[in-house]
């Protein structure tokens, strides 16, 4: 590393630091307001990132006004600053005796029962509420899993983050080079949680969401089908104020169930893209519309051919969504 480079990622560090404590100094009342005043100096004064965020409004919400969609977008902004306090108090909060009086659990039997069993298992979400927290709470009620992430530019900020992932057993694996990682932790029987709302371009699978194509990561599907992981969609939705979140299991399929209705990675990623919608349009201003969701164009259909046996093989590093 650069000498140069080294002051800045330190520089950097220290400031986040001095963050972090600033902010696990305050209540949580005043960080609420705080990420008022932050929402609306972001979203209605500088209007960050607000061509996206009004484009990808228009495309999800099309038959609601103008006001509706700015109050969406305000409340977003609100719900992203308060996430990030809520991030910093969390391993201060919420331990194995004061869980319950933040956070609730719908459907928790679904996870627990194929968390235990000697099967893999594919936990998915999106970026929707505060989905680092569901991953802390799942470590802390004694199920470890993984999950793919890109590692933070900075090594002293990816160690901090990766700190609190892991610090209730949420064990990171790179994105680039996991793939012998993730086939391994298949093998025997381990959870492996995944964002399922990421664009991966021309190489991903196009699929409807919100009544326009898509592009996401096929790795998803691969993993289920090649190793037949039963796979749960999960969603962690605010439900009041800071910390107050319930973690829901959305919907629950099975390769090896009768009836098993998704077989081939395009209908296996439509089912799980469709379920996280259904999640999303429950409490939109929880979703992050900063995301640009809908980038790229999908490719010309071509001839049908017979598909390709679903191996693990295919889901290359480039092909696994990170968090």
């Amino acid at each position: 590393m650069k000498p140069l480079t080294l002051v800045l990622d330190l520089t950097s560090y220290a400031v986040l630091r001095v963050f972090v404590a600033a902010i696990q100094a305050l209540p949580l009342s005043a960080c609420e307001s705080a990420a008022r005043a932050l929402a609306w100096l972001a979203g209605d004064v500088l209007r960050l990132r607000g061509r996206l965020v009004e484009s990808n409004l228009r495309i999800a919400f099309p038959a609601a006004s103008d006001a509706q969609r700015r109050r969406i977008a305000r409340r977003m902004w609100r719900h992203l600053f308060l996430m990030v306090a809520e991030i910093a108090h969390t391993p201060r909060k919420i331990h194995r005796t004061t869980w319950r009086s933040w956070c609730t659990l719908t459907g928790e039997e679904a996870v627990v029962r194929r968390v235990l069993d000697h099967r893999p298992v594919v936990l998915i979400s999106g970026h929707f509420g505060n989905f680092e927290l569901g991953g802390y709470l799942l470590g802390l009620l004694g199920f470890p899993t993984h999950t793919v992430a890109r590692p933070i530019d900075n090594p002293f900020v990816d160690r901090f983050v990766n700190r609190f992932r892991g610090k209730t057993g949420q064990h990171i694996l790179p994105k680039q080079g996991s793939q012998a990682d993730v086939e391994r932790l298949m093998q025997r029987g381990g959870a492996l949680t995944l964002l399922g709302d990421q664009a991966a371009l021309h190489r991903g699978c196009w699929v409807d969401f919100f009544g326009k194509p898509a592009s996401n990561h096929k790795a998803i599907s691969l993993f289920t089908l090649s190793f037949s992981a039963p796979t749960l969609v999960i969603g962690v939705r605010r439900t009041g104020g800071p910390l107050e979140y319930q973690i829901a299991t959305r919907a629950v399929v099975d390769p090896l169930e009768a009836g098993f209705a998704y077989p081939t990675t395009p209908l296996l990623t439509q089912w799980f893209t469709h379920e996280l919608e259904a999640i999303i349009r429950e409490a939109p201003e929880q979703y992050w519309w900063v995301h640009n969701r809908w980038k790229g164009v999908p490719p010309q259909r071509r001839s049908s051919k017979p598909a390709a046996p679903h191996t693990a093989v295919g889901a290359t590093d480039d092909s696994v969504p990170h968090a």
